[in-house]
């Protein structure tokens, strides 16, 4: 039940100057934040078709706006919903409780294909921070790369296809499903310490990662890998609502060793910065100097959706600085120039981006740490979450590198990194990337790393003791000739992950590497290039050819040998060396 009566009060929009009654407490409403237009908060004191109209008039929109300019999220107050929430491109749903079980939501959320069964381009979309209760007692989260599910409470059964059609995803963190997931069809997936009843279904590579009950089986059948404990992680950090009506952005403690989700007593352990210490940007009135400067003035950053138009990079120069997008905020260069770079300094976290390579090309687009950065980070690393890059297929886009780490002890939490293979301003001479991924920093760890379609190296590993928890990749479907995918001589195209000849510790686990050749006559000698070294360690790797033209010769190095198709050869290597 609630009271309200809704005032005006100028630059604060409106204000409910009453109490809402959500789940046995007093919410108190304030003012809400200036989200702008493209952010809708719902109240539980709302009546469901109101909520209802808002999430439709969205979803009509976003369903099969692959490559459009909008950008949507959805925010729900703590309290109870009966609503349905279908989930197109460029929306993030997010529940603003401490806990996922502050705001319940009851009926279909889901997220789908947009025609038939074939999910393998359900890009773009986010689930966080609330619990389900599935309508029909199953959530259906058919979904492919770039759709991160976090903090979620299912109170039911999962299942990652629709009608058991193809799916390429995917990834989970800190959920709880109290019955089982399918993963049926879906041709990869990591799950990071999430727990559920029971997991069922396989097929290429699935990475289970300080899950507190991981799928019995072992490599290569099942295709599990398992790693009992996650090494070193935060959670990706929250926009919360306390029961005065007060924001905030909660940043989750750094965790070592951990198995199982952080929220078990209610609460992940973290601190929170009241959303007065962000600077609240939105495209339709921030430029990169405007940006530029509350950075400089020592402000946190909250990019509310939309496309952010850039005339020069951003900087992240302070330590702790939290700059979290809502919606798929997407960070657009105009000039040649970085989208963003960071200081050599700790703990900065960027969460919830995604940079869009310009037509003007960029030598990189996000740049973490200057060249030469030495300091270490061990006790408050950098870290990265669901932080996302494209090149191409919006318009034309071009980049040298998408992604260069420089800074040591940084951790990426998802990431996908993709040269477009369709859509607009594609082609081996249009969309141009050489490397999705540079690493020179040293003691760098990385959770769900998705890389496709550059044109050299994927990944370029140039720093030690990296570690890598799970890895996909398509190598670029495009190039004409064999002569123009040649790495050096004898050596066909440019293997996906390339660990550079002067490391000597590197480590991998669960990696699948694929082929769509387009064109006749052209291989790759070898998906993963390692040096002999007895600290550069590989497990658990399958390369697969999704079409009926060219070869993957190898798997690692020499090792493994050669994929086809008639019949379907799938090479699969357990430990390297």
């Amino acid at each position: 039940m609630s009271g309200m009566i809704m005032r005006r009060v100028a630059g604060f929009g409106w204000i409910l100057s009453a109490l809402t009654w959500a789940g046995g407490f007093a919410v108190a409403q304030q003012a809400k934040p200036e989200f702008g237009p493209n952010v809708m908060v719902f109240s539980p004191s709302m009546t469901p078709e109101a909520i209802q109209a808002q999430i439709d008039k969205v979803y009509t929109v976003q369903q099969r706006n692959e490559f459009g300019p909008e950008r949507n999220a959805l925010l729900f107050l703590p309290g109870d919903y009966k609503v349905n929430v279908p989930i197109g491109f460029y929306t993030e749903v997010i529940g603003l409780g401490a806990s996922p079980d502050d705001v319940r939501i009851a009926g279909d959320v889901r997220a789908e294909p947009v025609r038939g069964n074939n999910a393998t381009v359900t890009f773009w979309r986010t689930a966080e921070g609330f619990s389900v209760t599935p309508a029909g007692g199953t959530m259906r989260w058919a979904v492919s790369q770039a759709a991160p599910f976090r903090r979620m409470h299912i109170r039911g059964d999962m299942v990652l296809h629709k009608n058991g059609g193809w799916a390429s995803g995917g990834w989970m963190a800190d959920d709880l499903i109290d019955g089982t997931v399918n993963a049926g069809p879906q041709q990869q997936w990591i799950a990071r310490n999430s727990e559920w009843h029971n997991w069922t279904g396989s097929n290429w590579n699935m990475v289970f990662v300080g899950m507190a009950h991981a799928p019995d089986g072992e490599w290569p059948q099942p295709p599990f890998t398992k790693i009992a404990q996650t090494p070193i992680v935060r959670e990706k950090p929250f926009l919360q609502v306390d029961a005065k009506g007060n924001y905030s952005v909660r940043v989750p403690e750094l965790r070592k060793d951990s198995a199982g989700i952080t929220w078990h007593t209610g609460v992940t352990p973290g601190r929170n910065i009241p959303l007065q210490k962000f600077y609240i940007a939105r495209p339709d009135r921030d430029t990169a100097a405007t940006i530029n400067a509350q950075l400089a003035r020592g402000k946190n950053l909250l990019l509310t959706p939309g496309i952010y138009e850039l005339t020069e990079a951003l900087h992240v120069t302070r330590p702790n600085t939290v700059v979290l997008g809502l919606g798929f905020a997407t960070l657009r260069p105009t000039q040649g120039t970085a989208a963003m770079t960071t200081s050599d300094a700790d703990g900065i976290i960027l969460a919830g981006l995604l940079f869009d390579a310009g037509a003007a090309k960029s030598p990189v687009l996000l740049e973490i740490g200057p060249a030469g950065s030495k300091a270490s980070h061990a006790q408050n690393p950098i870290s990265l979450h669901d932080v996302f890059f494209r090149v191409g297929g919006a318009a034309v886009g071009s980049t040298t590198s998408n992604l260069t780490i420089n800074s040591n002890d940084t951790i990426v939490d998802h990431t996908w990194i993709w040269r477009a293979d369709h859509g607009s301003g594609v082609g081996w001479d249009k969309n141009l990337s050489a490397n999705g991924l540079i690493v020179n920093g040293d003691r760098v760890t990385i959770y769900g790393l998705f890389v496709e379609h550059h044109q050299e190296y994927q990944v370029l590993w140039n720093g030690n003791h990296g570690r890598t928890y799970f890895y996909q990749s398509e190598i670029p479907y495009d190039p004409p000739t064999q002569e123009s995918y040649t790495s050096a001589p004898g050596t066909n195209g440019w293997a996906s992950y390339k660990v550079a000849d002067n490391v000597t510790s590197h480590e991998a686990w669960g990696l699948g590497i694929y082929s769509v050749f387009r064109k006749p006559n052209v291989i790759l000698t070898r998906a993963i290039e390692v040096p002999e070294q007895p600290g550069v360690r590989f497990h658990h790797m399958i390369t697969v050819a999704l079409d009926k033209l060219g070869e993957i010769s190898n798997v690692i190095n020499k090792t493994g040998g050669a994929t086809a198709t008639a019949p379907r050869v799938t090479p699969k290597v357990t430990n390297y060396p």
